[in-house]
């Protein structure tokens, strides 16, 4: 694994909870002092203390809700507060909605692209010069299966997730030969709390599909950005799920997807069924 040095600093945001959270650990647990970011200041001072009690590393965080536009300064002034320039940037905030287009308000659709994508944006414009700088520097983005085909019923949340990839893949050539890479990890369905929070948790996809723990999830995330990978689909099954979807045409992937996330009758599944704890 190419990892230049255990004390590269480290900034992830959605760091509270799901594949954030494990990332957090993951990174710690490898000797990266962590920033971490997330909207509820106590639940973020609980992940802070555990992280340190474990790990034994240098922490901060920044309580704030990225969908705002003076959450980006303030994460700035933790930053150089601190001292810190970020090393290894983690871009995994991020939520959907599940309801047809035209049933949904507006109001909610952006809140979907500016937590999407438009925090993807700055939080990379604000970290990732410094790094083309310093010609030493990681990006990871949170994509989904979902940015590889077209979902009814999630189409916002589906459109976010392919911008997601294809500028992940745009700027990681951009970055060639920078010192920088740029990774875009794309899960499937996880245990997390994006399918309660999205009105997701009676869907098939929670239910019947193949529910991945966060856990694995961040240690894929993980090793594909300090191997400097472009993309990495997470599991076997989601990486023969996109696969086989190159034998589709648009509609049937569009249909098979809104299929994904109809209620099922006898809902058995709960939120954490899946998910393990952080390891040590």
């Amino acid at each position: 694994m190419a990892e230049q040095t255990t004390r590269d600093t480290v900034l992830i945001t959605g760091a509270s909870s799901g594949i954030g959270l494990h990332l957090a650990h993951r990174f710690a647990a490898h000797g990266h002092p962590v920033c971490l970011v997330a909207p509820d200041a106590g639940e973020l001072s609980r992940v802070e203390a555990d992280i340190r009690q474990r790990h034994g590393v240098e922490t901060l965080q920044a309580a704030v809700d990225l969908e705002r536009r003076e959450a980006f300064e303030a994460v700035e002034a933790v930053v150089n507060g601190a001292g810190w320039a970020i090393d290894i940037l983690v871009n995994n905030a991020g939520h959907g909605f599940k309801g047809n287009y035209a049933e949904v308000p507006v109001a909610t659709h952006l809140s979907i692209l500016r937590l999407d994508v438009e925090a993807v944006l700055r939080m990379t414009s604000m970290f990732l010069p410094g790094m083309v700088r310093r010609r030493h520097g990681r990006v990871l983005n949170t994509a989904s299966i979902a940015g590889f085909e077209p979902g009814p019923t999630m189409s916002v949340y589906h459109a976010s997730k392919a911008f997601i990839l294809s500028w992940s893949e745009a700027v990681a050539t951009e970055l060639e030969n920078s010192g920088v890479t740029m990774t875009a990890l794309c899960p499937g369905p996880t245990d997390t709390d994006f399918f309660p929070k999205g009105d997701l948790e009676r869907s098939f996809a929670f239910q019947k599909a193949n529910l991945m723990d966060p856990e694995e999830v961040a240690d894929i995330g993980y090793r594909a950005v300090m191997d400097g990978e472009r993309v990495v689909v997470a599991g076997a099954v989601n990486k023969a799920m996109v696969f086989s979807r190159r034998f589709m045409s648009e509609h049937m992937q569009a249909r098979m997807n809104e299929k994904m996330y109809e209620d099922v009758e006898k809902p058995e599944r709960s939120r954490g069924d899946v998910e393990s704890p952080p390891h040590p």
